[in-house]
C-alpha cells in the first residue's frame, strides 16, 4: 500500500521541539522528506546545538512516521546548523566567528569568569563549536580556569592561533605574560590590546565567541559593546543588592547600545549544607529573578553556592568537564541551552549576502 503523504506530513507535525514547543514541520526545520514504497527518509535542521536531546527526537519523529499506514522504514537524519545572527548597525561579523556573546556583571566577584567556562564547555558538549575571549586585561583567569599553560602561536606573523582544551578554542592576554606581572596600563592601551586579541586570533570557524567581560561600565567596556559585533548580553549576578545594583549599570550600557540581554544568570543562589541538606540563602533569596522581570528580561537560571564549582574552576577542570553528568553540569547545561535558543531566535545576519562594491575610473 502506498504511504499517504498528507497524513506522514500530518503525523510528523504533532511532533514538537522540545526546546521551543513548536513543531519540526511548522518551523520548516523538517526537510527533505521522501517517500520510496514503505520507505521513509527525511532530515530535520536544528538551530541551536541539543546533541544530547537528539535520540530522543529522532525516536519520537520515527514513531510519528511509523504510525502512518505503510509506513515500515523511517531513515530520521538530525543535525545542528548554527547561523549568524544580526549584530549592532555598522559593525562588521567576525572572520571565522558566527555569534559573539558578550559574559558582562558590573561587578567583580560575582563568578562570572566561572559562569562563562562552563557555559562555553555546556555549549561545546552538545555540539557547537565554542571560544572564549578573555577580556579581563588586568586580571585574566581564563588560562587557569580552563587548564591551559602556553603561548599562542603564529604560522604568518600577522596572525595567532588559539590555544584549546575541552574541545573550546581559549584567547587571553593571560597566555602572553608572567602570571605574577601587573598590567599597569591605561584605558587606550588596554583597549587596543583587546582589539588585538579579538580581531588578530584566528578563530576557526565557531558557532559561538563568549567574551569574558571584565567588571565595571568604563572605558574598555564601553569599547567593546560598540566596536565588538555582538549578537547579544548574558548578565551575571549575585541576589545581593550590592551585585544587582551594578547588573542594572551593565544591562543599561549594553541598552544603549542597542545590544540586546539574551537574560540574566543568578549565580550564587542557594547554599546546601552537604553534611544536614539544610539550605541558607546567604546572598538574599530571588533578587536576580525579581531584577530579571523588573527588566523584562529572560531568566536563564540560578546556579547553587558550591565549593566544588569553585575547586573545579581552579583547578583548570571546570564542572561541566570535571563531572558532565552532575547536577551542577546539569544547571550549567540547561542556561547555555537557553542562551543558545535566544540567539537562534533572533533575527539572522544577511550582510554576506550583499556583493562587495568597487568603483574604479576608467584609464
Amino acid at each position: 500500500m502506498a504511504v499517504n503523504q498528507q497524513a506522514l506530513l500530518e503525523a510528523l507535525s504533532a511532533v514538537v521541539d522540545p526546546n521551543t514547543g513548536k513543531g519540526f514541520v511548522a518551523t520548516k526545520a523538517l526537510k527533505n522528506l521522501e517517500v520510496t514504497g514503505g520507505d521513509v527518509a527525511f532530515e530535520v535542521e536544528m538551530g541551536y546545538p541539543a546533541k544530547s536531546q537528539v535520540p530522543g527526537i529522532r525516536q519520537s519523529l520515527i514513531a510519528a512516521a511509523k504510525s502512518v499506514e505503510g509506513v515500515e522504514n523511517v531513515s530520521a537524519n538530525i543535525g545542528t546548523k548554527v547561523l549568524a545572527h544580526a549584530v549592532q548597525r555598522g559593525v562588521q561579523l567576525l572572520p571565522g566567528v558566527r555569534n559573539i556573546v558578550a559574559v558582562a556583571s558590573g561587578k567583580g566577584g560575582v563568578g562570572k569568569s566561572t559562569t562563562t567556562a562552563n557555559l562555553a564547555l555546556a555549549l561545546a558538549a552538545e555540539g557547537a563549536k565554542v571560544g572564549i575571549l578573555d577580556a579581563d586585561i588586568y586580571g585574566p583567569s581564563q588560562p587557569t580556569m580552563m587548564g591551559i599553560d602556553g603561548k599562542p602561536q603564529s604560522t604568518d606573523g600577522k596572525t595567532m592561533e588559539p590555544l584549546s582544551n575541552y574541545g573550546v578554542q581559549v584567547m587571553s592576554i593571560g597566555f602572553m605574560v608572567d602570571r605574577d606581572d601587573a598590567m599597569i596600563w591605561r584605558g587606550p592601551m588596554a583597549t587596543q590590546a583587546l582589539d588585538q586579541l579579538l580581531r588578530q586570533t584566528n578563530w576557526q570557524d565557531l558557532d559561538y565567541l563568549l567574551v569574558d567581560m571584565p567588571p565595571g561600565t568604563g572605558d574598555i567596556q564601553l569599547s567593546l559593546a560598540q566596536r565588538v559585533p555582538l549578537t547579544g548580553a548574558v548578565i551575571v549576578t549575585t541576589p545581593q543588592d550590592i551585585a544587582l545594583l551594578d547588573a542594572r549599570k551593565g544591562i543599561k550600557m549594553f541598552e544603549k547600545v542597542s545590544v540586546p540581554i539574551l537574560g540574566l544568570v543568578e549565580n550564587m543562589a542557594v547554599y546546601c549544607c552537604p553534611n544536614c541538606g539544610h539550605t541558607e540563602h546567604i546572598f538574599g533569596a530571588d533578587g536576580g529573578k525579581k531584577m530579571a522581570a523588573e527588566f523584562n528580561i529572560d531568566y536563564l537560571g540560578a546556579l547553587p553556592l558550591n565549593m566544588s564549582i569553585r575547586e573545579q574552576a581552579d583547578g583548570g577542570k571546570p564542572s561541566v568537564a570535571a563531572e558532565p553528568e552532575s547536577e551542577i553540569a546539569g544547571l550549567y547545561k540547561g542556561v547555555a541551552r537557553e542562551v543558545a535558543l535566544r540567539i537562534a531566535e533572533k533575527a539572522k545576519d544577511y550582510s554576506s549576502k550583499f556583493p562587495t562594491i568597487k568603483v574604479s575610473k576608467d584609464t
